[in-house]
């Protein structure tokens, strides 16, 4: 049996659980979020505790039943604490701001890169525009607005310029060794 799958889903109080068939709404101070999962799966819940089984022991059941288990996780905790990533700016010149509720970045283009927050996801600039930081319900959509920023100038390997996740090792590399005698 799937290591994670077996582990039941703790629900906290103030959330609000609903499933209908496969249709699990997850519903607390943060938001609101649902999936729609395979028929492979099924879902009970058993007092604060939400319980995911699986159908048979094939293959496909069996990889479905760890993901399904992750992925209410992931929307309790969402819904309840929120997820978060942060990313940081390094370059001369190079700046995020806040128009609104736009992101604004200045990173050595010609031109600003304004960027909308998706539904349910913020922005938050700190540090005097050096950091980024990303807040959501959904985990996913917050790594990927985290990542399509982080795409707008990745961090390069000869100077470190450009927008990266706090903590990321970004490998550097030796410039030209000079002209020799």
């Amino acid at each position: 049996m799937s290591r994670i799958g077996r582990l039941p889903v703790e629900i906290p109080s103030g959330v609000d659980v609903k499933i209908k068939g496969t249709h699990v709404s997850v519903k607390g101070p943060n938001g609101e979020l649902s999936h729609i999962f395979p028929p492979v799966v099924s879902f009970k819940q058993e007092g604060n505790e939400l319980i995911v089984e699986r159908k048979s022991e094939e293959k496909f059941d069996r990889s479905m039943h760890g993901t399904a288990r992750a992925v209410v996780n992931n929307m309790v905790v969402g819904v309840s604490e929120g997820f978060q990533k942060a990313l940081e700016v390094q370059g001369v010149g190079y700046r995020a701001e806040m128009q609104g509720s736009t992101l604004v970045l200045h990173v050595g283009y010609s031109h600003e890169v304004p960027i909308e927050p998706p539904e349910g996801i913020s922005f938050e600039v700190e540090n005097r525009g050096r950091e980024i930081r990303v807040k959501g319900a959904d985990k996913q959509a917050v790594g990927q607005i985290a990542a399509v920023i982080r795409k707008m100038r990745p961090p390069e390997p000869y100077k470190g310029k450009g927008i990266r996740y706090v903590g990321e090792h970004v490998r550097r590399k030796a410039g030209k060794a000079g002209k020799a005698l």
